[in-house]
């Protein structure tokens, strides 16, 4: 939140200062010529007596007027002292505008901001979080050291605040006194450790951007903050996504190894033609160490893909400089349409864009050229924008579309804009440079234009086709004529300087031209520019030294002109040339090689981009822009060889439910077993083969072995469902359910082996491990060995699957047939079992581990008309039309997920075939359990099917594709809050303890206001359902109703009670764990409440 954000609080704030200050204008007395002086002053007075007024209204009104003129940008530090008083105002309102005003004049009137310093201090323990954070920006605003040790504490204190906002300002206030005092920064460092481990979204960016200010070296720090940082990035606002994108690009630099090493390796797979197949598999083995990316690396580089869609362009730039920095090459494509989609912003965007996509088309032409078209030059462009997009287009030129840009670049050239147009120009050479096949096209194209009316398009005209005549010194001859006639007519110096270097580089080629143009040259010596004079001295001399009968005597006199003219370049060039090639006693040995001297075959000038060297600077960044390092740039560091432990970013998750021995019994008694409870296939595993030993040894030795394991593996069973956290009810249910099996299997009797080996494959199929199939086979060689070995495995089978259904079924509130349902478990009902031993069944029973789990269970929902949403318009969809709907009943394919209903319409005149769900793109966590394909719809025919998702406690959206035998259509599901939840049935005595245990943070309230007839029980009842899945609990009192439901994910509870007050107020307030679970759901009750 800014400095001025309140300052806009009633929006009539603005408008009521522009007619205050017209009334305080017409109400001067016009004292002469001095009227028009004097109105500022009096103005200033009237609020100075408003601000002394004892009414709190004219004090907001003066405070809104101020506030009015610091945001149109007038002055308003003469008014401190009259609004420094105001500071210990009981009026919120006043004392919020008031510090608004004192961060903006504090830095300027320090003397008298100190004079109050002890009301910031007493306002840091205000109840209002505004007025907190407001204080803590005025004392960080009055930069004088001498209360620096009062800062230190003041951010100290607001960084341990229960208001992240009041945080968020902490992490504000430590850059601010970081500047101030620099010999702080070890107890900043503290701060900002304690803050990065912060999980507010609203801290984050605040907090990642004072640790870029103050020790951006420190990247310890950030080890164990490192994928709470990647997880979070997607809330945080955005400004600090920016900075945490430039931050982690830097971490990621440091603590990964290269992703490219992947592909460079893949380029070379040529082998020498002299090169044996074992030389190149000992070569290619050397070289190609398979590369893994670290998890953490792609955390990193998947979280901040989404962002690529972001509103904000910063926050695009940000995560295309993330990609190209330390992506692999072949997944950096993506960021190539959303860059592209920021070339329709205004133009400071475009130019900032552009810079960066010019340095990336200089080494991966690929990822442009698709987008070839948006690179094309609009009228409107301003030349700035014009001279880029062609730098981009050079650079994405190729012989596939060099034919297409030069007939692009042919209407350039007619441009208005005489700086664009010499800009396309030196375009043509360097695509006649790069792409040879092209080369005499293009230069024919350059001749062409020296006819051109234009000056300077002829003069950079003739400067390319110089540089291409030097790259290709071939028969010329004919071009170098044409522009030795272009010299009467051309007047830019830098051209006709580039004619007569052409010209003197060919002196042996044009023998009848060059001594004339000499001659011409030396006439109006004395008129050229400088740059021409050297020409023509460089002229002359070559001439001098390949045809010195002809044109001796116009050397001299050039020479002579030359040494006595203005400028010293000239001076000293002409005495350099008279002693190299003009011999006399005091010549030196130089003068033999005069020749080789000038001329010598010259390099070919290399036409290069100006971006080339860019890439050297993190892109997005002022030093990238500028091209040289700007103040507080930090440089990316190179690619590790090694990667550092990687363990340092683990944080140790301290789970305090495994310390919990429900069961009655010392942790210590059996520490081996637990090993045996984290792995079900290892317990099942040791099951089969110690029932293998048992068969060798006998029967009794079997049964002794299985009443061992199964007390052993009840007990892992119960301290599996202690330590996963799992709801008691639901292993209550599982006890009584397989108290019933038994009794089931019990009055069945026993039947013959054959029998229950049919009935043992079948229970197999569904389901079982493959120590059933193991023991099965045993059991068919004899008949005594295999009734009691197979007792004892099934018994122990049954604590296996009591485990798994432990494990798996988090929110078991569910009823006995729900169970039957949901979880078909054949193997206890069908084989023939003895009862369970009485330990067997305390041990079952010691599940159960709370008393309060027997009475809350899920009920029945409330009915209410099912809301209709579109999932896909019959014209979006080609015919084929999608609705869904929340039927608010349990989900048949699990019970995490929710049950959505989706009805399928062909509004098409011809049939649609194969409908089904293609490509699913979830967020990380959840999961889709999708219909069955429907192979054929006919028109105007219609279908309903049933999905499951389990959306994680969260309203993200889940999104697919609906598919066709033809088409795939992108759909997403997002579900209202209400939708998340089932609802509970329980008594009022259970609401009230659990509603007793969910208080403080776990509580969120608000104040209702609406007519006392739309505060009945019915009405009441009817609104609070339409809104969320929750279940009726009864109240002994009238005026107090209650709700209950829990999350369908984690079974967490959510209790909401409407109180009525008296008159037309009510107090709505939920309970729940999920605290923005349940602000949300405050935010959709309060306003349908409210409304009659």
């Amino acid at each position: 939140m800014s400095s001025n954000s309140f300052a806009y609080t009633e929006q009539s704030g603005g408008g009521e200062t522009a007619e205050l200050g017209q009334e305080a204008t017409s109400t001067i007395s016009p004292s002469g010529a001095f009227g028009l002086f004097s109105s500022d002053l009096k103005k200033n007075e009237d609020l100075k007596q408003m601000l002394e007024s004892n009414k709190d209204s004219a004090k907001l009104d003066a405070m809104k007027r101020i506030v009015g003129m610091i945001a149109k940008g007038k002055n308003a530090s003469e008014l401190f002292p009259a609004v420094v008083k105001n500071v210990a105002s009981k009026n919120i309102e006043i004392k919020k505008l008031v510090y608004v005003y004192l961060v903006r004049y504090a830095e300027e009137q320090q003397d008298l901001a100190l004079l109050s310093i002890s009301t910031f201090q007493r306002a840091l323990k205000d109840p209002n979080q505004l007025i907190r954070a407001s204080a803590l920006r005025v004392l960080s605003s009055i930069r004088v050291p001498i209360i620096v040790p009062i800062m230190m504490l003041a951010i100290k204190e607001a960084s341990a605040d229960l208001s992240p906002y009041v945080r968020k300002n902490a992490a504000h206030a430590i850059q601010k006194l970081y500047s101030l005092d620099p010999e702080q920064k070890e107890m900043l460092i503290e701060v900002i450790e304690k803050l990065l481990k912060d999980k507010s979204t609203l801290v984050a960016g605040s907090v990642v951007m004072a640790f870029e200010e103050v020790c951006p070296d420190r990247i310890d720090l950030i080890h164990k903050n490192y994928r709470k940082l990647c997880n979070l990035l997607v809330d945080v606002e955005e400004w600090g996504q920016v900075v945490i994108i430039h931050m982690l690009t830097r971490y990621a630099r440091t603590q990964f190894v290269s992703p490219w090493k992947e592909d460079d390796g893949l380029e070379d797979n040529e082998k020498n033609f002299y090169e044996s197949d074992d030389e190149l598999k000992e070569k290619t083995e050397d070289r190609k160490k398979p590369y893994t990316m670290d998890p953490d690396h792609r955390l990193l580089i998947r979280n901040t893909k989404p962002l690529l869609q972001s509103r904000n362009a910063a926050v695009v730039m940000a995560v295309a400089q993330l990609y190209w920095h330390i992506s692999p090459k072949s997944e950096a494509g993506i960021i190539s349409k959303s860059l592209v989609r920021l070339l329709r912003s205004n133009r400071e965007v475009q130019y900032i864009v552009l810079q960066n996509i010019a340095t990336m088309s200089i080494q991966r032409k690929g990822m442009f050229e698709p987008y070839l078209k948006s690179f094309y030059v609009r009228s409107t462009d301003p030349t700035m924008i014009k001279t880029l997009k062609l730098e981009i287009l050079t650079n994405l030129a190729n012989e596939a579309n060099i034919s297409t840009l030069l007939r692009e670049f042919q209407t350039y050239v007619k441009s208005q804009d005489k700086q664009f147009a010499a800009a396309t120009i030196q375009t043509i050479g360097r695509c006649a440079t790069n792409i040879s096949e092209v080369t005499d096209t293009c230069l024919n194209g350059l001749v062409c234009l020296l006819s051109n009316r234009d000056e300077i398009v002829v003069a950079e005209s003739v400067v390319v086709i110089k540089k291409l005549l030097q790259m290709q010194p071939v028969q010329h001859g004919e071009i170098i004529k044409h522009m030795a006639k272009l010299l009467d007519s051309i007047t830019v110096p830098v051209a006709r300087a580039s004619i007569l270097w052409l010209i003197g580089e060919n002196c042996e080629r044009v023998p009848k031209i060059a001594p004339d143009v000499l001659r011409k040259m030396a006439k109006s010596f004395t008129n050229e520019d400088d740059l021409v004079k050297l020409q023509i001295l460089n002229l002359g001399a070559k001439l001098y030294l390949t045809n010195s009968k002809q044109t001796k005597l116009l050397t001299q006199y050039i020479l002579n002109l030359g040494k006595y003219d203005q400028n010293y370049d000239i001076r000293d060039r002409t005495r350099f040339i008279r002693q190299l090639i003009v011999p006399n006693e005091k010549s030196g040995a130089l003068s033999k090689y005069a020749k080789k001297i000038f001329l010598a075959q010259k390099p070919a000038p290399l036409l290069e981009s100006p971006f080339k060297d860019r890439d050297h600077f993190q892109l997005g960044t002022l030093s990238h822009t500028l091209n040289i390092k700007a103040s507080g740039y930090l440089e990316l560091s190179n690619w590790p060889e090694v990667a550092p432990d990687p363990s340092v970013r683990n944080v140790e998750v301290i789970e305090l439910a495994k310390e919990w021995t429900p069961t009655g019994k010392a942790k210590k008694e059996n520490p081996a077993k637990k090993f045996y409870s984290e792995s079900e296939e290892e317990e099942e595993s040791s099951d089969s083969s110690s029932s293998d030993s048992e068969s060798e040894s006998g029967s009794e030795s079997g049964e002794g072995g299985g009443s061992e394991e199964e007390e052993d593996s009840s007990e892992d069973s119960s301290e599996g469902s202690s330590s996963e956290e799992e709801s008691e009810s639901g292993d209550e249910s599982e006890a009584e359910h397989k108290r019933m099996a038994t009794r089931n299997s019990k009055n069945k009797g026993k039947s013959d082996t054959e029998d229950g080996k049919k009935k043992n494959e079948k229970s197999r199929t569904s389901g079982s491990s493959d120590a059933d199939s193991s023991s099965i086979e045993s059991s068919s060689d004899s008949e005594s060995e295999s009734e009691s070995e197979y007792e004892s495995r099934k018994t122990t089978k049954e604590i296996g699957k009591q485990t798994k259904q432990d494990r798996n079924l988090l929110t078991k509130d569910v009823s006995l047939l729900d169970l039957d349902d949901f979880n078909p478990i054949s193997t206890p009902v069908v084989l023939p079992t003895p009862a369970l031993s009485p330990s067997l069944i305390a041990d079952l029973e010691g599940l159960n581990l709370s008393t309060s789990s027997s009475v809350i269970s899920v009920g029945t929902p409330v009915f209410v008309p099912g809301k209709t949403h579109v999932l896909l318009h019959r014209m979006s969809g080609k015919g084929l039309a999608a609705n869904y709907f929340f039927p608010r009943q349990p989900c048949i394919f699990g019970d995490k997920m929710v049950s959505v209903q989706i009805t399928l319409n062909n509004t098409s005149d011809r049939k649609i075939e194969n409908i089904h769900i293609g490509e699913k793109k979830l967020p990380v966590g959840m999961q889709m359990h999708v219909f069955h394909p429907i192979d054929s719809l006919e028109p105007e025919g219609s279908i309903t099917v049933s999905m499951g998702i389990d959306f994680c406690d969260s309203t993200q959206t889940a999104s697919f594709q609906l598919c066709t035998k033809d088409d795939c259509f992108n759909v997403s599901i997002q579900p209202p809050i209400g939708e998340l939840l089932l609802p509970v049935t329980m008594s009022e005595k259970d609401f009230k303890k659990e509603q007793g245990m969910l208080t403080g943070m776990n509580e969120t309230s608000a104040v209702i206001i609406a007519a006392p007839q739309n505060f009945t029980p019915s009405m009441v009842l009817q609104k609070v359902v339409n809104v969320a899945n929750v279940g009726v609990v009864p109240s002994g009192q009238d005026n107090i109703h209650r709700f209950a439901a829990k999350t369908v994910h984690s079974g967490s509870l959510m209790l909401v009670t409407v109180e009525l007050k008296e008159g037309s107020t009510a107090q709505l307030i939920i309970n729940t764990e999920k605290t923005v679970i349940g602000s949300v759901l405050l935010r959709e009750l309060k306003p349908v409440l409210s409304q009659g």
